[in-house]
């Protein structure tokens, strides 16, 4: 006498075709939604000071050079040290409340706990003056920074993002003498020479390029 009935001769075949199809799932998930595009972008940190870009950079037109001022020579922008932002300070807004964090660090000589927004991961490498002194603006990376009253990620700084620009660099190029200009735009007389320029670049695309 037959105890089981011969249909669940196929019950192990039907949990392997329902664990495949369920681990494709989370698979997909975690390949759709957890990258960098949905995980660093929008990204905001709060920041120990309430330091307005959208003033600075924007109402009083400061240039990104004044305070991060080795970007045109040193591989990462560097936060801008205690003194930079004492050089206004010591004679503007010199009660301000929000400022009391940085009347404190140049007080004690301790650096302000500013939190990183921008992080390149630790196994590439990525020269901040060299995309500067090729003709990358600052805002194919970073954004409208004059119009962002607290700094957030705005591209995936992710490895695909990175190579579409490589591959073609012509759109994120312009004259060297205006990276820093949040406001510029190309004019007809760039645009009939920047290929020319960017096709004398040749960025990387093999590993060791971003990989060393």
């Amino acid at each position: 006498m037959q105890i089981f009935p011969r249909e669940l001769n196929y019950l192990p075949l039907a949990l392997a075709l329902v664990s495949g199809g369920l681990g494709a799932g989370v698979f997909i998930l975690f390949w759709v939604y957890f990258t960098p595009s949905n995980l660093q972008v929008g990204y905001t940190p709060k920041q120990p000071v309430d330091y307005s870009h959208r003033l600075h950079a924007g109402e009083l037109g400061m240039d990104c050079r004044y305070c991060h001022s080795q970007i045109e020579r040193s591989h990462e922008a560097m936060v801008p040290p205690t003194q930079t932002c004492m050089g206004c300070h010591a004679i503007v807004h010199t009660e301000s409340a929000k400022l009391a964090p940085v009347r404190e660090s140049w007080e004690t000589d301790e650096g302000v706990p500013w939190v990183r927004v921008h992080q390149v991961p630790d196994h590439a490498y990525f020269n901040h003056a060299g995309h500067l002194n090729a003709g990358v603006g600052c805002v194919s990376c970073h954004g409208r920074i004059d119009q962002m009253e607290v700094v957030g990620v705005v591209e995936p700084l992710a490895m695909q993002w990175c190579l579409e620009c490589h591959r073609n660099p012509e759109e994120h190029i312009r004259p060297k003498s205006e990276v820093t200009n949040m406001k510029w735009e190309a004019d007809e007389a760039w645009l009939a020479r920047r290929a020319e320029v960017a096709s004398a670049l040749n960025p990387p695309l093999h590993c060791s390029g971003c990989h060393r």
